[in-house]
């Protein structure tokens, strides 16, 4: 009964320690539009005032969560054209997860849609 006990502590601590891991993330839109002296700011949170986590250039993969502002779903979104998906998302913010320090600490963070685009399989 104490092994049991402990083995659903244990996956109870890993369900609250790693949300974002178990997050649906797949890669499959990249940063667009960007000038190619400038880079996209991932920043904490959706607002162009929140702290600026990392900077990616123009074509670089991005790793999507799936999930954006104003109720829009990427994996809903996913059958439309590309200029459709591209449409829906130009005014919001988009959450992608990613490693800013490239140490392995990955976190979410927010990237205005304005400047990312699905990527064409």
């Amino acid at each position: 009964m104490k092994t049991l006990l402990n083995i659903a502590l244990a996956v109870a601590a890993l369900a609250i320690t790693t949300p974002a891991a178990m997050a649906n993330t797949f890669v499959a839109w990249q940063v667009s539009d960007v000038a190619w002296d400038d880079v996209l700011n991932a920043r904490a949170w959706p607002s162009a005032q929140s702290a600026v986590r990392a900077g990616y250039p123009d074509g670089t993969t991005l790793q999507m969560t799936g999930r954006c502002m104003n109720g829009i779903d990427l994996n809903e979104i996913s059958g439309w054209s590309t200029g459709a998906q591209r449409k829906a998302v130009r005014s919001t913010w988009c959450q992608i997860w990613h490693d800013p320090g490239q140490n392995g600490d990955w976190q979410t963070g927010w990237v205005f849609g304005r400047y990312i685009k699905p990527m064409g399989w």
